[in-house]
């Protein structure tokens, strides 16, 4: 093992943890004020849930046995995984522990992402109970097929960091809740605003620090593919904020402070799933065009369809996480894709863009099916969705009964 390595790694997974508190700012500040602190609940209640789950179960469903579609039951309660030591994964220059707590993090931050679609609706119970099963059932089996040398990895897709375990499966999903609980109250007749862009600029930020451990972490080592991914990162998020930035001042006329923001995450999202496979000039391109396909789908299909995805968790990270996973089946090189023969369409090969693509449309297909069964359940057992009036006071009063405004008087923007 490499003591490099590890130590590096466990700053890695340290930042991917930061990116969860990071995103209660980023969607708080979306949100409106009377439900800010229900919408940051909901980000950093998977602190807690999936942290116990993985330890339990999640490790050993998506990274134990042969099967093609989950794991099995013999890392339960992380029996045989060493701390101090490698002897699962020969391929790792960390111990066992370290490559378990870093794809925990994975797991905290992804079912997160969810809960932007249905802030200012959803009742706090059977979003927790949503999160748990929905790792059992939708995470866990999706780690295992893509990281755990299950079905997706038989067919020789890749993703470098999340594209499909981690975007597409959060942005399909918050998709799903939101047509499942149907739109606000006051949608299409009131004008929602975000209530606090610092709060916004601020997870923005930390957002982007954290994705450099999200990323860069996922090459396991402390070597070259890191220092690709990380440079990939930045290269792609950078190019990701200007064409927003540039969209807005030729649509509306003038750059806005969210839309950078927006600009920048979606940027990240996008070249997450080949951050370690593609070269610093793709990702560039991967930045700009990814821009405006997030900007249009929030702008003019969401509009069109009228479904309220309320932070627009798909417009940005399921549509984001699509776009990466077939941007990487066209650019990933031959010098650093995993597979001989499995490399970006440019270099010749459609064999990887053909993997991928199956991937995504499966995923997809994977992840809409069993969310939609498992919100449906829950909705058998109890009610999903707040009353009108707990609606109207706002989901800070009516679930947790805690203001974070003392001086708020009842009125919202």
């Amino acid at each position: 093992m490499d003591t490099g390595s590890i130590a590096f790694i466990l700053i890695c997974a340290a930042l991917v943890l930061l990116m969860t508190p990071a995103l209660a700012f980023f969607y708080g500040g979306l949100g409106r004020r009377k439900n800010v602190l229900n919408t940051m609940m909901m980000s950093l209640a998977p602190m807690a849930l999936a942290s116990i789950l993985w330890v339990i179960i999640g490790f050993s469903f998506s990274f134990s046995g042969n099967n093609s579609w989950i794991g099995n039951f013999d890392h339960l309660f992380m029996n045989g995984v060493h701390m101090a030591k490698n002897s699962l994964f020969p391929a790792n220059h960390i111990p066992d522990g370290l490559f378990s707590g870093f794809q925990m993090m994975f797991s905290i931050i992804t079912v997160a992402l969810i809960t932007g679609s249905v802030v200012g609706r959803m009742r706090f119970t059977p979003i927790l109970l949503f999160m748990g099963a929905w790792l059992i059932l939708v995470y866990y089996p999706l780690a295992h097929m893509v990281w755990g040398g299950g079905f997706l990895a038989q067919i020789h897709a890749i993703d470098f960091a999340g594209g499909d375990v981690v975007h597409i499966s959060s942005g399909v999903t918050g998709l799903v809740l939101a047509l499942v609980l149907g739109k606000r109250r006051d949608y299409e007749r009131l004008d929602y605003r975000p209530h606090n862009i610092p709060f916004v600029v601020l997870g923005a930020g930390l957002l982007w620090f954290g994705w450099f451990g999200f990323n860069a972490g996922s090459a396991l080592a402390a070597n070259g593919v890191a220092i690709n991914a990380f440079m990939t990162t930045n290269t792609a998020a950078a190019a990701a904020m200007l064409s927003w930035m540039i969209i807005e001042k030729i649509m509306i006329g003038k750059p806005s402070v969210i839309g950078a923001c927006s600009g920048a995450v979606v940027g990240l999202v996008a070249i997450t799933p080949g951050a370690g496979f593609v070269s610093l000039w793709s990702s560039i391109i991967i930045g700009l065009l990814v821009s405006p396909l997030s900007y249009f789908m929030i702008s003019v299909v969401k509009k069109k369809f009228g479904y309220d995805d309320a932070l627009d968790a798909f417009g940005c990270h399921g549509i984001g996480g699509m776009f990466g996973g077939i941007m990487t089946g066209i650019f990933a090189t031959p010098a650093l894709a995993p597979e001989k023969g499995y490399v970006g369409l440019v270099y010749g090969s459609g064999k990887l863009l053909l993997a991928n693509l199956t991937a995504v449309v499966f995923t997809v297909i994977f992840t809409a099916l069993v969310s939609w069964i498992i919100i449906k359940v829950i909705g058998l057992i109890m009610p999903i969705r707040v009353t009108d009036r707990a609606e109207a006071i706002g989901l800070d009063d009516s679930e947790h009964e805690e203001t974070a405004y003392p001086t708020f008087l009842g009125l919202d923007s």
